[in-house]
């Protein structure tokens, strides 16, 4: 499997995502801080005072951008998943719905996840953060997933070979893996799977 060809349909999940998103990130920053800038500097020429209640506005103004630019420092200091590991994963991806990239954060701790893998009851990801925690990554991930509803197990790999193994038996069982388990569509996402709903799940609790 290829990388994405065209950069302005990579999304959340893609393989990719995060340098294109650092670029986005970065071009809606610059334009949050240069709106209340200009108004700040219009008013001070046009009033000759800081003392006014554009100022005010101003400031308020900021805290969006500010709030961006949190957003920005944290994907800058996320890794970017190597072409290669992409590669090999996708290669035993098979039918599994897969996301790739992501940079999972909790309140506590924070960590860069290569892949996952969604499967049943199974979400299974591989991780080349040296950093990572992953006793409580996957605690706090499944904890998630529960919360909204999915019986899921979540297990992440710090070795890439035998995160491909995994692959490889979840493609092999996985009609037993998705046997018997009952699903009602959710009604803001239609089209989506139950496999695709606890992606989109995962993915809500990275950046």
């Amino acid at each position: 499997m290829s990388r994405p060809s065209d950069k302005s349909k990579i999304r959340k999940g893609d393989y990719g995502y995060i340098r294109a998103e650092r670029k986005r990130r970065v071009i809606i920053t610059a334009i949050l801080f240069a709106v209340p800038l200009l108004i700040f500097f219009t008013a001070l020429l046009y009033f000759k005072t800081r003392l006014n209640i554009w100022t005010v506005l101003v400031v308020v103004g900021c805290l969006p951008a500010c709030k961006s630019l949190v957003n920005v420092i944290m994907l800058f200091r996320s890794p970017v998943m190597k072409e290669e590991t992409y590669r090999r994963i996708s290669e035993h991806a098979g039918n599994l719905v897969m996301s790739y990239e992501m940079y999972m954060t909790f309140y506590e701790k924070s960590a860069f996840i290569d892949a996952f893998a969604v499967c049943g009851n199974l979400a299974v990801g591989y991780s080349s953060d040296p950093k990572i925690d992953v006793s409580f990554m996957e605690t706090e991930a499944q904890k998630i997933l529960r919360g909204n509803g999915f019986k899921s197990t979540v297990k992440i790999f710090r070795d890439l070979n035998p995160y491909l193994e995994r692959l490889d038996s979840m493609n092999a069982h996985k009609a037993s893996l998705e046997e018997g388990i009952k699903f009602t569509p959710d009604e803001k996402y239609p089209d989506f799977s139950r496999n695709e709903l606890i992606k989109h799940t995962i993915l809500a609790i990275c950046l």
